[in-house]
């Protein structure tokens, strides 16, 4: 695979060059949150990059100034009414987790959401200044998802994880790099060609050993499959609850929640039955 096309099926650019596959969130007038259609395209990127013997290392990266704002809530509530976990969605986190070659992320902007989980499954991660981490799923009366919530307190101790996941407090660069959810911190013109250099540097190192070396440092691939798939199985039951409905409905009409609103109407309703 060479050159750089535009994936058809969503908004992810990719390129390959040098032994390192270049996927780029390119939806910058939707601070590229994603669609069922690019979280597709790409675990079919990422899975094809796998097996391709010509590619040693996957760049991942957002158009200039944001990286990703998270999952598109439009687009989630159109495909699925809210009722269910995006089965492309799905298929993105677990091609993550299954990941046999390195994968580098650049951070450059805001990251929300999944946004912020996929980058556990980065063995590098490089951010600008002005890029900022945040979770906010409780917000939406959600829960973490990509096996975050095992990742994450392993990654930066449990009361920084508590503090992202449960208070949705965001983390700018400097603090994620002092959490170490972050390698390091590189002014925004420079980051990408920064972030490319590393993913070169691991693509000229003997590659058994590289990817032996990652194997033995993941060794629990099989408890962060399974813990993906129990958020998601939690995930269905939160999506249906009163609040979930109450998080959707205000974000649609461009409003803040009325939780305890929502929890009363929920009562009412169960009292009802």
């Amino acid at each position: 695979m060479s050159g750089r096309h535009r994936e058809e099926s969503g908004d992810v650019g990719l390129e390959a060059a040098g032994g390192v596959q270049t996927l780029t969130l390119d939806r910058p007038e939707k601070k590229n949150a994603l669609t069922g259609a690019m979280y597709g395209a790409l675990a079919r990127a990422l899975r094809a990059g796998d097996a391709d013997p010509a590619i040693h290392v996957h760049l991942l990266q957002g158009a200039p100034g944001v990286f990703c704002a998270g999952n598109d809530l439009a687009d989630f509530l159109a495909a699925s009414g809210g009722h269910d976990f995006d089965p492309d969605a799905l298929a993105f986190l677990r091609a993550l987790a299954g990941l046999e070659k390195p994968l580098v992320a650049a951070v450059d902007g805001l990251a929300v959401g999944v946004g912020v989980t996929m980058l556990l499954h980065c063995d590098l991660v490089f951010a600008s200044p002005g890029a900022s981490f945040r979770t906010p799923f409780v917000d939406l009366g959600l829960v973490p998802e990509a096996a975050s919530s095992l990742l994450l307190p392993a990654r930066i101790g449990h009361a920084r994880a508590f503090e992202m996941l449960c208070l949705g407090a965001p983390f700018d660069a400097e603090r994620a790099r002092a959490a170490g959810l972050v390698n390091a911190v590189y002014p925004s013109p420079e980051l990408e060609a920064r972030a490319r250099e590393a993913a070169l540097a691991l693509a000229a190192k003997p590659q058994a050993a590289l990817r032996a070396a990652r194997t033995l440092m993941r060794r629990d691939r099989a408890l962060v499959e399974a813990v993906i798939d129990e958020e998601v199985a939690v995930f269905k039951n939160c999506v249906r609850s009163p609040e979930a409905r109450e998080a959707f409905q205000a974000f649609l009409e461009k409003r803040p929640p009325d939780f305890a609103r929502a929890r009363a109407k929920g009562a009412s309703d169960d009292a009802g039955k």
